[in-house]
């Protein structure tokens, strides 16, 4: 659950509906100056690949399926924990990755690219010398070893297992004639940057999670940051995006990667007071709620 306390009141965004938001700037990146997904490179059927891609960030955070319909509650105000409290139990957070990646068996490419964006999120305090190319906008903000605390023994066995499986799906992948060549680098590596930064602009509109440089705590949408590494027509060709807010819930981007412009975005949101005024039992109150829906608009400066 990511969970944000502004103005007296928590608001409330699942995982799911997080990924969900993910996956429709996915599905939405790509115009004259930046390449669409599955167009990095020449390779047979790209819409086949776009169509594979934009799945897997739809469905990057699928693991937390089960945690969300029945959440740990926080005793201090009997809501749901927020993201940063229940990464605190490390072997839970490796379960729900492994979980997410057994559902889809028949599609090697998105356990591949969903893994690649575990990976990374785990490598970049685990390796002596992780590639800043793979750093995920949330370590913008916050260091690694505060969102994932704890020994690194877990984290460094969980890499090679992580490791093993790619091992086998990029087998399949290669044994394909109509998919060996979405393994080279230059298609794959701008795939799992894409991920990485889709989840980090849903993050930033569903959460507080990525900040202003200042480290002030501010609305929904309401954080200026940059985008590094963003893959324009090719992986040797990446640039950075300014993201700044407008006010009104509009936010400019400069470059500007999306096909519409401006692109209206949509995100389903619990609000509930905040102390003392706390919901008596969380799981009665949500069900009760109407659906809340906040809308931004993303466009070019």
């Amino acid at each position: 659950m990511l969970k944000t306390h502004t103005d007296g009141r928590v608001w409330l965004v699942t995982q799911p509906d997080h990924g969900q938001l993910a996956g429709y700037l996915a599905a939405h990146w790509g115009n004259q100056t930046f390449s669409v997904p599955g167009y990095y490179t020449n390779v047979p059927d790209p819409e086949r690949l776009r169509a594979e891609i934009v799945f897997a960030v739809a469905q990057h955070d699928n693991g937390w399926w089960e945690w969300e319909a029945s959440p740990d509650l926080d005793h201090l105000d009997a809501l749901p924990l927020g993201l940063a409290d229940v990464l605190k139990d490390q072997q839970a957070g490796m379960n729900r990755w492994r979980l997410g990646l057994s559902r889809f068996p028949e599609n090697p490419y998105v356990n591949l690219v969903i893994s690649s964006h575990a990976y990374w999120l785990y490598a970049v305090r685990i390796l002596s010398q992780p590639n800043p190319a793979f750093t995920h906008p949330l370590f913008w903000k916050t260091p690694p070893e505060i969102l994932y605390p704890g020994s690194q023994d877990a984290p460094q066995a969980f890499l090679r297992e992580l490791e093993q499986q790619q091992s086998q799906w990029t087998s399949r992948l290669r044994s394909d004639p109509s998919t060996s060549d979405w393994l080279d680098p230059e298609s794959l590596s701008p795939h799992v940057r894409l991920l990485q930064l889709c989840d980090g602009m849903s993050l930033a509109l569903s959460s507080n999670l990525i900040s202003a440089r200042d480290g002030q705590t501010k609305g929904l949408g309401q954080d200026e940051y940059n985008l590094q590494d963003v893959p324009r027509q090719s992986w040797a060709d990446r640039v950075t995006i300014r993201v700044t807010p407008l006010g009104g819930r509009r936010i400019a981007l400069n470059p500007y990667p999306f096909d519409v412009d401006p692109l209206p975005v949509s995100l389903p949101v619990m609000i509930a007071d905040d102390l003392p005024n706390r919901p008596r039992d969380f799981r009665s109150w949500r069900q009760a709620q109407v659906p809340q829906m906040l809308t931004f608009q993303l466009e070019s400066a």
